[in-house]
């Protein structure tokens, strides 16, 4: 007879195969979560599946058509996130498991969106069905960070990303940054991109860069995300590659709400659309933005600079996690670039922190991946 802790132990492993398979989905359903589902029986498993697209089958929905017939008693699932128990784009997943005649099912943690109707848990128990409820369930959640704060907040989740030298710049004081990191790092940050909803930048990043903000995988095609520039005034030049580019996804070009009309319907261009923005002070008023970028269902943006719009975020705790860059290398005087301008903290306990902090090497560039911990 099985003890308890090899019951947890095995529970656990199955699970973990379903956070492999959910991540395949990540940057691909928004809005919807990343979710991975096994069928297991007799301690092997024997169907998968999981979200691939908003709008297509739920990951319960990919596994139990590979069941080929009715669960047999002993059989178990093992979800990421709480099966739906109402009619959206696609039918109750719980409804499918009933007619299954699975009688187990183990989910990583609960749906967080307020707006979903009844519980799915409740309703499969309501139905004799033993589930079991929060297992690995940080990673549950960490898997869905992004899906998370949009459904609860009404905003997307903000990943700020940036690459500097040893000694804190981001650029030299001609603008000059190609290249700060070496190829490896770079790689990765087009996996970002990959994941990402939006990729977001100044207008000032554009007129030194001139930059695609499309992403590139080696040996695979990738996701581009939207592109948003902040561009108060409308200065992005009508030939920048930001309005030129030629693959599917949108350019957002965010303009204040003092710019006329015509200047707008000047620049009107395939794939560019233009989002009008309260100013505060004589900048795009962020948190505004923020709220119209969750309405446009922004579910993940990624915040790649520059300088000043990285050191107005900051200012206003919008940014959710950081993957901070460090290279090899040293500009030796008191003049390039920083990450963030403006007007910082005065004092040492004022500064920011940063919690479940990881450090990873690419060759000889270290990334630091946290969360902030702004203080009280």
């Amino acid at each position: 007879m099985k003890s308890a802790t090899a019951d947890f132990i095995m529970d656990e492993k199955y699970m973990k195969e379903a956070l492999g398979l959910a991540r395949r989905g990540l940057g691909r359903t928004s809005p919807n979560p990343a979710v991975g589902a096994v069928i297991v029986r007799e301690g092997k498993v024997i169907a998968a599946g999981y979200h691939k697209r908003a709008g297509e089958a739920h990951a319960e929905i990919h596994a139990l058509a590979g069941l080929k017939g009715r669960a047999r008693p002993g059989d178990t699932l093992y979800v990421t996130l709480e099966p739906c128990n109402h009619h959206g784009r696609t039918p109750p997943c719980t409804a499918a498991i009933l007619e299954s005649g699975i009688r187990r099912v183990v989910v990583g943690m609960r749906d967080p969106n307020p707006h979903v109707a009844g519980g799915g848990c409740e309703a499969l128990a309501a139905k004799g069905v033993a589930v079991k409820a929060g297992l690995l369930e940080e990673a549950c959640r960490r898997l869905n960070e992004a899906y998370i704060k949009f459904v609860t907040a009404g905003r997307p989740f903000v990943v700020a990303k940036a690459a500097m030298t040893l000694d804190g710049w981001t650029a030299t004081s001609t603008g000059h940054s190609k290249w700060i990191t070496n190829e490896a790092s770079r790689r990765f940050v087009h996996r970002l991109r990959d994941r990402a909803d939006a990729v977001m930048v100044g207008v000032e990043t554009v007129l030194a860069d001139d930059p695609a903000l499309n992403t590139r995988l080696k040996g695979k095609e990738g996701k581009n995300p939207i592109r948003i520039i902040l561009d108060t005034n409308l200065r992005t030049p009508p030939r920048s590659r930001v309005l030129t580019h030629t693959d599917a996804s949108m350019t957002w070009i965010v303009v204040g709400d003092n710019v006329p009309a015509r200047r707008l319907e000047s620049r009107v261009a395939e794939r560019v659309s233009f989002l009008r923005c309260p100013l505060r002070d004589g900048r795009i008023d962020l948190p505004a933005l923020m709220d119209r970028l969750g309405e446009r269902s922004i579910v993940s943006l990624l915040l790649e600079g520059g300088s000043t719009v990285m050191g107005a975020m900051l200012r206003e705790r919008l940014i959710d996690k950081f993957y901070l860059f460090k290279a090899p290398k040293l500009l030796g005087g008191g003049d390039g670039i920083p990450m963030a301008s403006g007007p910082g903290v005065k004092t040492m306990n004022a500064s920011i922190g940063f919690r479940h902090l990881k450090i990873r090497r690419f060759a000889e560039d270290v990334l630091f991946e946290g969360y902030p911990e702004y203080p009280q």
